[in-house]
C-alpha cells in the first residue's frame, strides 16, 4: 500500500501548491522575505515605528461553509476568512501586516481549495496584507468528500501610543455604525435550520431578497473595513474606539470597546435592517431580541467619535461607499447597552 491508496493524494497536493503560487504571491508587501515552500514565512517590521506594537487575531467563517459546499460556490468564503479577523485586530487601530490560512479537507480538490485561496488573496489585497503562508491538510475519513474547513490567523501593528483599548472614551461621544454587507460570518447555524425546517433551497428565490437565489445572497462576502478606517485615522479623524459585530451581535459586542463605567444608549430605528435579516425573522419566526444576541442587524462595525466630529464621520464613509448612521451616545454605567 502507499499514502495515495490511504486517501492522500501526494501529486494533487503539489499540483494545488503550484496553482496557487502565482496568486500567494501577488499580495507581498516589501517587507516579506523569501518565497512560498518554505517552513515558515518572514516578515520584516515596517519602519517608521517608535514603539510598535503587535496585535494578533485568529478565527473562521462557522458553518457558512456548509452553504458553499452544498451549492459549490466557493470562492468569497476566502474574502470572509480574511475579514473575519483583520476586522478583529482593525479594532485596536493596527494595520494587518500579514495573514496566514489553514485548510483542511477530506480529499483535496485543486479547484475547490484554489477558489478558496483565491478569495483569501482578494481579501489579502482590500486589507493591504501579505498572505505569508499557510497549510492544506488531506485528511480522508475525517471529512466527508467535497467537505473542507478553514482558519486564518494575522499579526498586526499599531504605534503604542494610539492603541485603542477604550481609556480614550469619554461620556458624551457618539457611536457610529458602519453598514454590514449582509449576514457576513455568524449565524448561520439558525439560518440552516430555519432552511431544514421551512423545507426550502438554496436555489429559491424571494422577492424580499431581489429575486436572487438564497445561497447566493446569504454567501455575500463580509465587509473589510480596514482601508477606509486606517484612511480615516491617517487623515486626523478622531476614532477613539471600534467594535467588530460578530457572533453575540450588538449586545455582546459593542460593550467590549467601552471603558469602565461607561455604557451606551442607543437609538432605536436609527440605522435600516437590510432585507436578509427581516426574511430570517419573518421565516423562522425569531424575536427581535434573539435576532440582535445572533446577527450583525446591518451593522458591521462601530467607531466611537467625539460628538464634534459626528457629521464630519458619516460624510466620510458614505464617501467610501459605507453607509453610515449615528446610533448611539456614550453615558455613564456598567458596560451595557440601554434602549436596545
Amino acid at each position: 500500500m502507499d499514502y495515495q491508496e490511504a486517501g492522500v493524494n501526494i501529486e494533487a497536493g503539489r499540483s494545488f501548491v503550484e496553482k496557487i503560487r502565482r496568486s500567494v504571491e501577488s499580495t507581498y508587501t516589501a517587507q516579506v522575505l523569501g518565497g512560498l515552500g518554505g517552513f515558515g514565512g518572514y516578515f520584516e517590521l515596517p519602519k517608521g515605528y517608535e514603539n510598535p506594537v503587535l496585535v494578533s487575531g485568529t478565527d473562521g467563517v462557522g458553518t457558512k461553509l456548509k452553504i458553499a459546499q452544498a451549492i459549490n460556490s466557493h470562492h468569497t468564503i476566502g474574502i470572509d476568512l480574511v475579514a473575519m479577523c483583520v476586522n478583529d485586530i482593525l479594532t485596536s487601530g493596527a494595520k494587518p501586516l500579514f495573514f496566514l490560512d489553514y485548510l483542511a479537507t477530506g480529499q483535496l480538490n485543486p479547484q475547490q481549495l484554489s477558489d478558496v485561496v483565491t478569495g483569501i488573496v482578494e481579501g489579502c489585497r482590500f486589507s493591504g496584507c501579505a498572505l505569508l503562508g499557510g497549510e492544506t491538510a488531506e485528511m480522508p475519513g475525517f471529512y466527508g468528500v467535497g467537505e473542507y474547513d478553514v482558519a486564518g490567523f494575522c499579526v498586526g501593528v499599531v504605534e503604542k501610543s494610539k492603541l485603542l483599548d477604550g481609556s480614550q472614551i469619554n461620556v458624551g461621544d457618539v457611536a457610529i455604525a458602519l453598514s454590514s454587507s449582509g449576514v457576513h460570518s455568524n449565524g448561520f447555524s439558525l439560518v440552516r435550520k430555519i432552511v431544514e425546517v421551512k423545507g426550502l433551497n438554496w436555489s429559491d428565490r424571494f422577492e424580499k431578497l431581489g429575486d436572487k437565489p438564497l445561497g447566493e445572497v446569504l454567501l455575500t462576502p463580509t465587509q473589510i473595513y480596514v482601508k477606509p478606517i486606517l484612511e480615516a485615522l491617517n487623515s486626523g479623524m478622531e476614532i477613539k474606539a471600534m467594535a467588530h459585530i460578530t457572533g453575540g451581535g450588538l449586545p455582546e459586542n459593542l460593550p467590549r470597546c467601552l471603558g469602565k463605567n461607561q455604557s451606551l444608549t442607543i437609538y432605536p430605528e436609527s440605522w435600516p435592517i437590510l432585507p436578509i435579516f427581516q426574511w430570517i425573522a419573518d421565516m423562522g419566526n425569531v424575536e427581535d431580541s434573539a435576532m440582535f444576541d445572533t446577527f450583525n442587524m446591518g451593522i458591521g462595525l462601530v467607531i466611537i467619535v467625539p460628538k464634534s466630529q459626528t457629521d464630519d464621520s458619516i460624510k466620510w464613509f458614505k464617501s467610501q461607499e459605507i453607509a453610515a448612521y449615528e446610533i448611539g451616545e456614550v453615558i455613564q454605567g456598567n458596560r451595557e447597552l440601554i434602549g436596545l
